[in-house]
């Protein structure tokens, strides 16, 4: 069996668009909408939401066959207001694990709980060189240290507050969205383009007139980043759980950009030893460009389900993403080599 044709085009022109929403956990409602109304298009799903806000996909198959589902997250990193200080600028509290380093001088919009939107730079508080000197580069770059410059006209509490901003408000860092020569480069990448290679991978089988071979659930969590994402959400009838996240490339890593990996153990443990055969016999029987790997600093929305007592046989697989949590990036091949990997796993009779 051949896996359906990929449109390659609209896969890229989507997770472009989703990458330029900004969605830090917490704040992932806008994201959540654009892939719900992607998602809308297709007569054979049908959408919900969970009470946390995640959105559900359905996919009915009338088979024997228990189902199974497939999780991934739009959620980001990002971080909200903690304080405001005397000279007007903000102090941040991160959401998730952004790298201060990976952000300094770095455009953020800061979302008023309002409805207002404000403009920033994130800077460390010794940032003029020309004060500071050598003593700004060597300032350890930490929470306290860190700051958001307003680009409105305010040098005071009282007059940021003026502008409607209050602790705990979002703030969004740019992500920098650049597609060259086969590359996708972008913050985020963890983990809109897996959500991109879902979404890709249900338009395959639809526009291809195909099905999958039993019921399959899609669940596009919005609390990863933080722990809890897919801890709910899932239904106990789901047989087996495949998650679809970056897989980690670096030094000491089997894993890179050109190939999708399964992950056979992260820091919670190994994944399903069946189901990581399967996956495997899958990739082979496909001629699916794939790797094997171990993650040592990882945590995935599947074992967060397994850790609610979810009752499922778990695997990971993902595109390889240089420089996670930083300024990732990611290739058409990797990309594309997991959407076929969905598919083939949708559209196989268990053997």
């Amino acid at each position: 069996m051949s896996l359906p044709k990929i449109d390659e085009k609209h896969f890229i022109n989507f997770l472009v668009d989703l990458l330029n929403i900004p969605s830090p956990t917490g704040f992932a409602e806008p994201a959540i909408e654009f892939v719900e109304k992607e998602l809308s298009q297709y007569r054979q799903l049908q959408l919900s939401r969970t009470r946390k806000g995640a959105l559900v996909a359905k996919w009915h198959v009338d088979s024997d066959l228990p189902p199974v589902a497939l999780t991934a997250h739009v959620d980001t990193l990002g971080a909200v207001v903690k304080e405001i200080k005397s000279n007007g600028r903000l102090k941040l509290s991160r959401i998730g694990g952004i790298q201060w380093p990976s952000v300094e001088t770095e455009g953020v919009w800061v979302f008023t709980s309002k409805g207002g939107k404000i403009r920033g730079s994130v800077l460390i508080d010794t940032a003029s060189g020309h004060i500071y000197s050598a003593a700004g580069s060597e300032t350890p770059r930490t929470n306290a240290r860190m700051e958001v410059r307003l680009h409105a006209s305010t040098t005071s509490e009282k007059e940021t507050r003026a502008l409607g901003i209050n602790i705990g408000d979002c703030a969004a860092f740019d992500p920098r969205v650049e597609v060259t020569n086969g590359f996708i480069r972008s913050r985020f990448l963890d983990d809109k383009a897996c959500v991109a290679n879902l979404t890709a991978a249900i338009k395959s089988i639809a526009d291809a007139g195909q099905s999958p071979v039993r019921s399959v659930y899609f669940l596009i969590s919005n609390y990863e980043e933080v722990g809890h994402g897919a801890a709910a959400g899932i239904p106990s009838e789901v047989a087996e759980l495949v998650t679809v996240d970056m897989a980690v490339v670096g030094e000491g890593q089997e894993s890179d950009e050109f190939h999708a990996t399964l992950c056979i153990k992260d820091s919670s443990g190994p994944y399903h030893e069946g189901l990581n055969k399967k996956m495997r016999a899958l990739a082979e029987k496909h001629h699916i460009p794939y790797k094997t790997d171990v993650y040592p600093f990882y945590g995935s929305d599947g074992e967060a389900f397994w850790r609610a007592g979810g009752d499922v046989a778990l695997s990971l697989i993902g595109p390889g993403i240089d420089a996670s949590h930083n300024y990732e990036r990611a290739h058409i091949d990797g990309l594309n080599a997991t959407i076929n990997w969905i598919m083939a796993y949708l559209l196989e009779v268990d053997k």
